[in-house]
């Protein structure tokens, strides 16, 4: 027997412990306290190393869309970028949020510091490594809107502000019990609050910067994409599959829990972020193929994100019908969108994220009022009825 026991490593008696802590806990109906706090942290880290990775998908899908000489300065932007927000997160970005008084505008201008208890039912470092990736994502959304237009030293000076001042104060509004939170505003993991917010910062920013040089002809009219083609079709492609991948742990990590029924609701959250996405993706790809005659590729690839943005509002109250057609509806308005962008207000966006994270962000938001179930479990629009658990509301 003792040579047995000896042949059973730490970790292995470590994971049958926490096991039968969570099984006796179960059947009590109740997780301890203990438990709750190892699976909820470990929800935020490893959902924040998922949308963490999501900035190797932004820095494939901007390098694919822009020409080859523009390529490693777009690498570099993104590299920097998401150093730019971990600081500027930590020195003001993660209070100016979270230290908002009830119903208010704005927080305050202090570092974050750690104050982990175990009553908060999760470490406050993981919590603030998921929030923090949050913030990186939207300044994310702008590098390559500007693309091949601006230097490094302005874009890193734009990305300061966004990340350490713009988005905390927007994100407070909702999740930090602000004044939107206070009127009933619901926005789950962030289709106004992180991709309306980028998108919008991205349309500022290419106003203000114009268009690239040759891009429109002496009557404003948009030339063809040559001498703009994209360098790398293949890997704007893998940008958006990873892209899609890390939104599992965007939108999945929002739940805030991982104990209980609270993992049934980020697994469902999970099931919805992809079928929406899928109906994204499709919604494009057949818009395309009716509207100009053959299917585009790359305006395809925007709907899947089209549609993955216009659910993450929606994705924590939402049944599995009303987010196939939430994000089909996504993807369809993404391609007319970025069309009339580019064609009647004669505005370049390297990339579509203006129309992709702006346009299909503030729809993601809209659809919650037309087919979302409310927060007492009410029946919205393709809702069904019944007790199907996709059809349930999350709380």
């Amino acid at each position: 027997m003792t040579n047995i026991i000896k042949k059973i490593s730490t970790p292995r008696i470590s994971l049958i412990f926490l096991l039968n802590m969570s099984s006796a806990g179960m059947a009590d109906t109740t997780v301890s306290a203990e438990v709750s706090f190892i699976f909820n942290t470990l929800l935020f880290l490893i959902c924040g190393f998922l949308v963490f990775f999501m900035a190797a998908g932004f820095a494939m899908l901007e390098s694919g869309m822009v020409t080859s000489k523009s390529v490693s300065v777009i690498c570099a932007k993104n590299i920097g970028l998401i150093s730019i927000s971990g600081i500027m997160f930590w020195m003001v970005g993660y209070n100016l949020a979270y230290g908002i008084p009830e119903g208010g505008y704005i927080g305050n201008f202090v570092p974050w510091s750690d104050t982990s208890r175990l009553e908060t039912g999760y470490s406050d470092g993981s919590d603030w490594f998921f929030q923090m990736v949050f913030c990186a994502t939207t300044v994310s959304i702008c590098s390559g809107a500007m693309a091949e237009r601006i230097k490094l030293w302005p874009f890193f000076l734009f990305a300061a502000i966004l990340a350490g001042v713009i988005y905390p104060i927007v994100m407070g509004w909702q999740w930090g019990g602000g004044w939107l939170a206070e009127i009933g505003f619901s926005d789950f993991a962030g289709s106004t609050l992180v991709h309306s917010t980028g998108g919008a910062a991205a349309l500022a920013g290419i106003i203000l910067l114009g268009a690239r040089s040759g891009r429109f002809d002496s009557k404003g009219n948009p030339k063809a994409l040559q001498p703009f083609a994209a360098s790398s079709i293949p890997l704007v492609t893998i940008g958006v599959f990873i892209l899609w991948l890390g939104w599992f742990g965007f939108n999945g990590g929002s739940q805030l829990a991982w104990g209980g029924a609270d993992a049934i609701g980020a697994s469902n959250v999970v099931l919805i972020t992809n079928l929406a996405a899928a109906a994204g993706c499709l919604g494009a790809l057949f818009t395309t193929w009716i509207w100009y005659g053959k299917p585009n590729l790359p305006q395809t690839l925007n709907g899947a994100l089209a549609g993955l943005v216009s659910i993450t509002a929606g994705c924590g109250n939402m049944s599995a019908v009303g987010a196939i057609f939430a994000g089909l509806i996504g993807g369809i308005i993404v391609v007319f969108s970025i069309e009339f962008i580019e064609k009647k207000l004669k505005i370049d966006d390297a990339i579509g994220a203006a129309s992709v994270h702006g346009v299909a962000g503030a729809w993601g938001t809209l659809v919650i009022g037309l087919w979302g179930i409310d927060a007492d479990g009410g029946i919205g629009l393709f809702n069904g009825g019944g007790n199907d658990i996709y059809n349930s509301s999350i709380t």
